[in-house]
């Protein structure tokens, strides 16, 4: 069997996991790019016992990273959701958790010099066309993966990657509330839609059957939920403007609860085929915006009611807590979110070559 070997680094980026490729080392064509991805992720295998992958939706992921020739930013994020069971890629959401990665991804490549001390790595999310400001730790210009910060879903603590958001608002949509309503009525039950880092179906984890205090493997175990939840995502997707999202992950799903045991709000996070095992970083973004919107299910669970224009959210999920510091302007769907700022932590685990078999991905364009 021929194999062409692709450089890769095999990172921790929040409670994600997965390999992050320079662009210029993928094939050009989209179509070959995603077959080298499946290749070195090993779908559709269920287990991906031939690849990179860890047969869960959490770490069959890609994050490529390329030199950005845009103003003011000094690398562009591509973030792939590769499908399990699935010979599918799916670069059409972003990862918050994978983008922790990307600063020091993009140091420790060469792509943005370092600093000493802290540097600052500008990132644009390509498919969302937000910008996110890194600042990564680097003592004696080397980038460390050692300090006190804690993510929940994260064993043991790491160096904080504080990482800024702006231009979230309309990520994939253009609009904030997509179909101009707080509310609207699916199959019977109450959800909102919005649109700020991830398109977010919200839902009431009541109007589910559910508490909101849930693990992972019960929510995971029900598959009547599922089917219902996905029938009421597919009819958002077709009413925020998404068309027929049957094989996409977005819109994602948010099955929300008020606080009981501290935080501001509860929150089961679905990808959308399973519970998140914490809480996706762009989810999180969505929901905490939510929150400011009187009349959005998140707003009316929220507890206490949030309305100053620099607010602080704690969500809770099934392995912790996540906070989002928000700074916005503006009211209702007229909401502008300025910036979201949210702590990450991220890690190096492997820095190589993956060997994708030839036979699987176009040798004409590998070869070019």
């Amino acid at each position: 069997m021929t194999q062409i070997a692709i450089p890769c680094l095999m990172m921790r980026g929040g409670t994600s996991k997965g390999p992050y490729f320079n662009a210029k080392d993928l094939p050009s064509s989209i179509h070959a790019r995603d077959l080298a991805l499946l290749a070195a992720i090993c779908s559709p295998d269920d287990r991906q016992i031939n690849g990179l992958g860890g047969a869960d939706s959490l770490t069959s992921k890609v994050a490529i990273v390329a030199k950005s020739a845009r103003p003011g930013v000094d690398v562009d994020y591509t973030f792939a959701q590769v499908a399990i069971g699935a010979g599918a890629v799916d670069t059409g959401p972003s990862c918050g958790n994978m983008l922790a990665g990307v600063g020091p991804y993009a140091i420790k490549t060469g792509l943005v010099p370092a600093e000493d001390g802290e540097t600052t790595v500008m990132i644009h999310d390509v498919y969302t066309g937000s910008r996110i400001e890194a600042i990564v730790q680097i003592p004696s210009r080397r980038v460390t993966y050692a300090g006190d910060a804690v993510v929940d879903g994260v064993p043991g603590t790491a160096a904080p990657v504080q990482l800024n958001f702006t231009g979230i608002v309309g990520s994939k949509t253009g609009a904030l509330l997509p179909t101009g309503k707080v509310i609207e009525n699916i199959q019977g039950v109450e959800v909102s839609l919005v649109d700020a880092a991830t398109p977010m179906v919200l839902i009431r984890a009541t109007d589910m059957g559910l508490t909101g205090d849930e693990s992972r493997d019960a929510i995971n175990a029900n598959k009547a939920l599922f089917a219902r939840v996905e029938a009421i995502r597919l009819e958002a997707g077709l009413r925020m403007g998404l068309g027929d999202v049957s094989e996409k992950v977005i819109p994602k799903v948010g099955l929300l609860a008020a606080p009981v045991n501290g935080g501001d709000i509860r929150s089961i996070y679905l990808t959308p085929w399973r519970a998140h095992a914490a809480q996706a970083v762009t989810g999180a973004l969505c929901v905490a915006a939510a929150t400011a919107i009187d009349g959005i299910i998140a707003h009316s669970l929220v507890t206490p009611a949030v309305d100053a224009n620099i607010r602080t959210v704690c969500l809770k999920h099934p392995s912790g807590q996540i906070t989002i510091k928000l700074a916005t302007t503006g009211k209702g769907a007229d909401l502008n979110v300025i910036k979201a700022g949210v702590i990450g932590t991220a890690r190096l685990i492997m820095r190589g070559e993956v060997m994708i078999p030839a036979e699987t991905v176009e040798s004409v364009v590998l070869a070019a």
